[in-house]
Formats: C-alpha cells, structure tokens, sequence
C-alpha cells in the first residue's frame, strides 16, 4: 500500500488521482488517498499575509512523521528552497498556459474598456493592465468553481490555468487560450510535483518512474531565474521554458523566456536565452543554472525596481 498525500480541494484531488493511476499502474501496488488539510486551505486571506508554502507544509509535515510515502503538489506552489532529504519526480507538464473564461466566450479583443476581470494574481494584472486596455482588474481568491461562478454575475471574465480546468474536466468553457507572448505563464504552471523521503528508497525509485526529463528540465530552469529574483508564487514575475531533443548526441536544447512586471503594468522587463544542457550530467543543476543566468541580466536590465513595487493582491497563483 503506498500512502499518496494530497489537499483536499477537487482540483487537487483530480490531479493527485493521475498520479495515484500512474503509480499504481508502474508499481502494482494499491493507493490510499490521504487528505490533508494546508493552512492554505484554511484561510481566506492573501496568500502574501500567510507567509511561504502555505499548500504545502502540512503535506511535507505528513511526510515527515511518515504518515503519507508521497505528497503530491502543483509545483508553483513550493518554495524555492528545496529539502535535501526530500525528492521530487516531475510527471510530463499539462498546458503551462492561462486561459480566459468569459461572458458569452469572448476572447481578450473582445472585451472593452472597463471590463472587469476576475484575478488575483500580480502577475496576471499586471501583464492585462500593460494591455493598456483599461480593463478593470478584481481581485479574487477560491477554488475553480468559485471563480467561475462569478463570471455573468459581477464580472465580465475571470483568468485561470489552462492545466487545472483540463484536470477537472472544465476546458469546454473555455472562451480564449492566452499567448505567451500576451500572458507569460507562472514559473512551473501546470507541472506537478511527486515529492518524497530520500531515504524510502521504495518510494523514490517508484516515483522515479513517473518522471520526464523534459519537464523537469524546463521547471528547473524556470525555478532558477525564480529563485535567483528572490520572488515567491506572489510576485509579478513569469518564466517559461520549452525543451527539445538536441542536435547533438545526448543532449536537450533549452528555451527560456522570463520577466519582471511593474504591478501596474506600466513597465515590464523581457529577456529570453537559450542553452544545450548535457544530460550525462546533473540536468536540474544545469537548467537551474541557465535560469539563473537570466535572472541576473534581469536585473541588470532593471527587474529589481520593478519588484520593489508591491501590490497587496494574490491567488495561488
């Protein structure tokens, strides 16, 4: 019997019952689902109030008196630092993008000034209100049908991820899929994390097995340019990475793009870079190293003023 920890939520729950398929299926082992509750989940404040891993420090609490082999977590969600003793398998990534659900299925040019979009993600707004569109952006928090619920009622269209509304079988509503080039992603949107005890060796070689060398390249990479501006899940800040097959034997070629945004989307920083990593060697490490690069000239570019303007509105990302 493998222990698999999760958060109670209907998103959490279905993204975690893929990854309870899959281990079961690589294992042959049966799965137990073990909810736990996060201090996430018990609060209704900004997630910036609640302070860092607030989805996730119950579930690595759980791993820790080992009363759960697994927790399963949406990768944006954990903090940069990452545990030595603990070991994270990255499954193949669901569509990093965000999408707009809206009244009637408009898309983003269909909406007009004053149009009120539900978000509260810094990173959202800000890049809507460099759309110079004079959109007006509302802040919310909730799960997914919570936020959907209020589009035809007191908003004109909300913004979420792609990844989430697909696992909990809702893209049908979808009205726009958002370019990244309008709406750069989340660092790490729509991977998953399958975290485990480095030392229960049974668990890690079977969580091994769910994961993808692809993705778990392009998060590192994006994590590392997340790590290095010193931003949490909360910050205007968005990275994403496209990996490949490289022309060389035994190589990955890499594409990042990452930025810094002023909160109310007056100025925003882009850069983008590419790298072949080794896969011989340490992948995450490299990747890691790539987007920390980027993240320096960043900030020499000027992301550190923009990120010194903080506003006092956050999602889970």
């Amino acid at each position: 019997m493998i222990r698999v920890g999760t958060r109670g939520s209907k998103l959490a729950l279905a993204q975690t019952k893929t990854v309870a398929d899959e281990l079961a299926r690589v294992s042959g082992e049966d799965i137990e689902l073990v909810e736990i509750k996060t201090t996430g989940d018990a609060s209704s404040a900004p997630v910036t109030e609640l302070g860092v891993g607030v989805f996730v420090n119950q579930l690595r609490d759980a791993l820790e008196r080992e009363t759960i082999d697994i927790a399963v977590h949406s990768y944006k969600d954990l903090p940069t630092a990452q545990p030595e003793h603990l070991v994270i398998a990255v499954p193949p990534r669901s569509d990093p993008r965000d999408v707009l659900i809206s009244v009637g299925g408009r898309t983003l040019a269909d909406l007009g000034p004053g149009a009120r979009i539900g978000t509260g993600s810094p990173r959202r707004i800000s890049q809507l209100l460099a759309l110079g569109r004079g959109f007006e952006c509302v802040p919310i928090r909730g799960n997914i049908d919570t936020r959907i619920g209020r589009v035809g009622d007191d908003l004109d269209a909300v913004v979420l991820a792609a990844a989430g509304l697909k696992r909990v079988g809702r893209e049908s509503e979808v009205g726009e899929y958002l370019d990244p080039l309008v709406m750069l992603p989340a660092p790490a949107q729509g991977a998953l994390a399958v975290e485990c005890r480095k030392a229960d060796k049974t668990s890690a070689r079977i969580s091994s097995m769910l994961n993808d060398r692809y993705t778990q390249a392009a998060v590192a990479a994006e994590r590392g340019l997340l790590e290095r501006l010193e931003a949490g899940c909360s910050a205007p800040v968005a990275a994403l990475a496209d990996v490949s097959e490289g022309a060389a034997p035994g190589t990955l070629d890499l594409y990042l793009r990452g930025a810094a945004f002023a909160a109310d989307g007056s100025a925003t920083e882009k850069l983008s870079t590419t790298a072949e990593l080794k896969e011989d060697g340490d992948l995450v490490a490299e990747a890691a190293a790539v987007g920390k690069a980027l993240a320096e000239d960043l900030l020499a570019s000027g992301a550190e003023q923009l990120l010194k303007l903080d506003l006092k509105l956050t999602d889970d990302c």
